[in-house]
């Protein structure tokens, strides 16, 4: 595309709509392109509509390559919707055909509805609404959105500190309960139990003028497996280590069976400092705490401190361990390899999470995570709000 060209999209019909300000044409070109796109099989988020739209803004529309790209960056997720896209493009903005329909520019009066509910449902989608018969105007457009929702999805990296302390609100409804293992205390149950409850029996023998009517059971009971998370605070995590900080100490101050610890040049264990309620008095308890923050990674090292004064000893023992780390080790493989092997060996479940694989194209080649995965019964994503949350059923798994 050569780039001094103009962009000159099918002129719109005349009518009501067609005194729309200059200020709303971007807006109103890209409604109505990213519904073509739809319409030819890509699947665009309601969120990159309005980022296109934005970015449509920025660049004008007065050169055909800012209009492209633009729509590259913002609207095509995955390589194969490339030819798609520029299909698309041709179509609509250079008033080309494609197969035998002309698609026009259909001038929108486009309203920006902040939704302040949650529901996924309807939060961020499109939703068209009908012309207003009082003013005789075309139709109208509401795009809908949801800061939440969308905040949601957003990676961790890019977050500013406002979004941060919203996505530590969101954080706090996640319940990071481990999975049921059976307890050696009995409990009483209503049904037939493997053991008469002689107490409860009597008692209830008492009401009833001294005959047992009633007869009361005790049976083998439940309890959740203990976590144990072990997050990575090295210079390679520093965009995501300040949000899974804050996100260890929402899973520690919510549940009693919950212990943390800090990987980096050493093992630093933050289990107390993170149990306080107040969550930015915690978090600044655990940085002091942590000697090592933004330092190198020595994950095997680490582990290894874990396994010979925790993890072994009984606290990963029967656990689910939970490692938050990209991978990235400056130690011997080996090293790393082996202790995770130890911890295989004691805890209930390994479940390991990177924050990078939500990056495309995205393969485990880092020395550390190449070591590490063979003992991994997990390896999911840990770059958002939504991740945490898929993290969670992971564990109560």
């Amino acid at each position: 595309m050569s780039t001094g060209a103009p962009v000159v999209p099918t002129p719109a019909p005349a009518g009501p709509t067609a005194t729309a300000t200059a200020a709303s044409q971007p807006e109103r070109l890209a409604v109505a392109f990213v519904r073509l796109l739809r319409r030819s099989g890509l699947r665009v988020p309601p969120d990159a509509s309005v980022s296109y739209a934005v970015a449509l803004a920025a660049v004008g529309l007065a050169r055909r390559d800012p209009v492209y790209w633009a729509g590259r960056a913002t609207l095509v997720r995955r390589p194969e919707d490339v030819e798609a896209y520029d299909k698309a493009f041709s179509a609509f903005w250079l008033g080309r055909e494609r197969g035998r329909q002309v698609f026009e520019v259909q001038p929108q009066q486009l309203t920006l509805v902040v939704d302040s509910s949650e529901d996924e449902e309807e939060a961020g989608e499109d939703e068209p609404a009908g012309p207003d018969p009082e003013d005789g105007s075309g139709d109208e457009l509401q795009v809908r959105y949801s800061a939440a929702e969308t905040l949601r999805q957003k990676d961790f990296a890019t977050l500013s500190p406002d979004e941060l302390a919203e996505a530590q609100r969101l954080m706090a409804a996640i319940r990071l309960g481990g999975a049921r293992k059976a307890s050696r205390r009995l409990q009483p149950v209503r049904r037939r139990g493997r053991r008469p409850d002689l107490r409860r029996t009597l008692r209830q023998a008492l009401r009833a003028g001294g005959e047992p009517v009633r007869r009361a059971y005790l049976d083998q009971g439940e309890r959740e497996r203990r976590v144990v998370l072990l997050c990575d605070v090295s210079g390679s995590m520093e965009p995501y280590a300040r949000a899974l900080i804050r996100f260890l100490h929402v899973a520690v101050a919510g549940r009693a069976r919950v212990e943390a610890f800090t990987l980096g040049t050493r093992l630093t264990r933050v289990t107390r400092e993170l149990s306080r309620r107040d969550a930015d008095a915690a978090v600044l308890a655990a940085a002091k705490a942590v000697p090592d923050w933004s330092s190198g990674t020595r994950l095997g090292e680490s582990l290894r401190s874990f396994n010979d004064t925790w993890g072994t000893r009984g606290m990963a023992r029967g656990a689910v361990v939970i490692v938050l780390s990209d991978g990235w080790d400056r130690g011997d493989p080996a090293v790393l390899a082996e202790q995770m092997e130890r911890l295989r060996r004691v805890a209930h479940r390994v479940v390991w999470v990177n924050p990078l694989k939500a990056t495309p194209g995205y393969a485990p080649l880092a020395r550390g995570m190449a070591a590490a995965l063979p003992y991994v019964d997990d390896l999911v994503e840990g770059h958002s709000v939504a991740s945490l949350e898929a993290l969670s059923e992971v564990v109560r798994r």
